[in-house]
C-alpha cells in the first residue's frame, strides 16, 4: 500500500510584535480532538500547491494563492502498525492571504504564538519537525511511530538547498 499524499500549510503572521502561526483543532476524523496544521489529501490530479490552497480555504475560509506558497519541505509518516495511515506531507508556509480564520465542519482555527506551540495537544511528532519549519529550516522528515500510533519510535531529517524546486507544483501520478 502506498501512502497516502498530503499537503500542510502554516499561515504565519505578527501580531502585537510576536510571530503567530495559525493551526486548528481537528473536529472530525483522523486527529479529531488534537490541534494540527491545516491541511488535507491531495485529490486525484490535483497538484500539492493547488490542493493546500483548496484545503485552506475550506477549512478556515482564508485565501491563499499558489504564487505565495513557500516550500517548507516534506514528512513522510509511518505508522508499522498501521500501514494504511502512512501519509507522504507536502509542507508549506505562506505569510501573504486574504481574510480572517472562520471555524469550519472540520477544524476550529486558532492563532498560537510559534513560540507557545500547544504541543500537549498535538501529534507527538510536531515538535520533531515543525518549530524547524517556522524557523524558516527546509527539510525533508521521516518521522516513524511506535506501535502504539501515538509516539515516534525515530525521527530523521535531510537538509534541503534554499534553491531546490520542491513544491514547485508538479503533478503526481
Amino acid at each position: 500500500m502506498t501512502a497516502a499524499e498530503v499537503t500542510l500549510c502554516f499561515l504565519l503572521r505578527t501580531s502585537h510584535g510576536a510571530e503567530q502561526v495559525l493551526l486548528g483543532l481537528k473536529k472530525t476524523g483522523f486527529g479529531s480532538g488534537k490541534v494540527v496544521g491545516i491541511g488535507g489529501h491531495v485529490e486525484p490530479g490535483e497538484i500539492t500547491a493547488g490542493a493546500i490552497c483548496r484545503e485552506v480555504r475550506e477549512e478556515t475560509s482564508i485565501t491563499v494563492r499558489q504564487s505565495d506558497l513557500l516550500p517548507a519541505g516534506t514528512v513522510d509518516f509511518v505508522f508499522p502498525a498501521k500501514p494504511g495511515w502512512d501519509m507522504a506531507t507536502t509542507v508549506y508556509l505562506c505569510r501573504n492571504f486574504v481574510g480572517e480564520a472562520r471555524e469550519s465542519d472540520e477544524i476550529a482555527p486558532r492563532w498560537y504564538p510559534v513560540s507557545q506551540l500547544p504541543e500537549a495537544q498535538m501529534w507527538a511528532d510536531a515538535i520533531h519537525w515543525l518549530p524547524a519549519f517556522l524557523a524558516g529550516e527546509r527539510a525533508r522528515w521521516r518521522i516513524e511511530m511506535n506501535p502504539d500510533n501515538e509516539t515516534v519510535a525515530s525521527s530523521t531529517r535531510t537538509p534541503l538547498p534554499v534553491e531546490s524546486g520542491l513544491g514547485d507544483g508538479q503533478q503526481k501520478s
